[in-house]
């Protein structure tokens, strides 16, 4: 798929569910969020169905994402049945890492290919801290089990506040590059006030070359993580709605007071 501005528009990120095991300070109020109920969460079948028409329409590369992906009952199946899909190259996963051991073998039978593991820190008490009580040694456990498993390469998603020369920053550097992981800086973003910047180590931010759609956990194709722009499939069909995202994806980003980052997948 081309949109008007020219850009091949191949990947789609899906949120599974809203509900996380943590409470990252950035993401998330301490007293937790009103969750969708249960009707209003995509099934696994309607997931893998949006997958297909995606597929048709040159959709070749999918990240699951959350809230936390992990915590949603099932969801080594949910994999199997997307890397089932004819035409899906890519299949990666976006996880805190906390259930990350405990999983890390089945979702790679079941055709993950890699994994990128938010991380701000490789300090236990700056964890806790960050995550409102997170237990850091479960993270080193599950991105050691995801590269013995083969899930690579496995990336370290860093959060700063101002710049990658910051001290945990650096940390999380050193630690990469001593474990054999990459890494990557993401400049804290502001969806109400427009704040955002690209990724250091990746392409995330840079609007002019931006590939990717957004599936919400409620049923919502987003053309763009700033805009308010988005369309039900379970309104339209997932071909309408997916079309519709693609010929109004902005050309750049902008602002979004409509929603915030624990419910539209990041």
């Amino acid at each position: 798929m081309l949109d008007k501005f020219d850009r091949r528009i191949n990947y789609l990120r899906i949120s599974v569910t809203d509900r996380c095991n943590l409470r990252c300070t950035y993401c998330m109020p301490e007293e937790g969020i009103d969750l969708l109920s249960h009707n209003d969460i995509l099934s696994y079948d309607e997931i893998v169905e949006v997958v297909k028409e995606s597929v048709k329409h040159g959709i070749d590369k999918i990240r699951i994402t959350g809230g936390e992906p992990l915590v949603r009952k099932g969801i080594v199946s949910l994999i199997s049945m997307i890397w089932n899909v004819e035409g899906v190259k890519d299949l990666s996963l976006t996880t805190n890492g906390i259930l990350l051991e405990k999983y890390a073998e089945d979702l790679k039978h079941a055709g993950l290919q890699r994994v990128n593991i938010s991380l701000d820190t490789v300090d236990p008490d700056g964890f806790k801290k960050i995550t409102r009580g997170g237990d850091i040694e479960k993270v080193f456990k599950g991105i050691e089990a995801a590269k013995k498993v083969g899930l690579s390469p496995v990336k370290i998603n860093c959060v700063v506040l101002k710049s990658s020369g910051e001290k945990d920053a650096q940390m999380i550097k050193k630690y990469c590059l001593e474990n054999d992981l990459q890494f990557r800086f993401i400049h804290q973003m502001n969806l109400f006030t427009g704040e955002f910047s690209v990724v250091e180590g990746g392409t995330g931010g840079d609007c002019g070359v931006c590939n990717r759609l957004r599936l919400t956990a409620k049923g919502m194709i987003k053309p763009c993580l700033f805009s308010e722009i988005e369309y039900s499939v379970r309104e339209l069909g997932a071909e309408k709605a997916l079309e519709l995202a693609v010929d109004n994806k902005p050309k750049s980003g902008t602002k979004n007071k409509h929603n915030k980052f624990h419910n539209i997948g990041g």
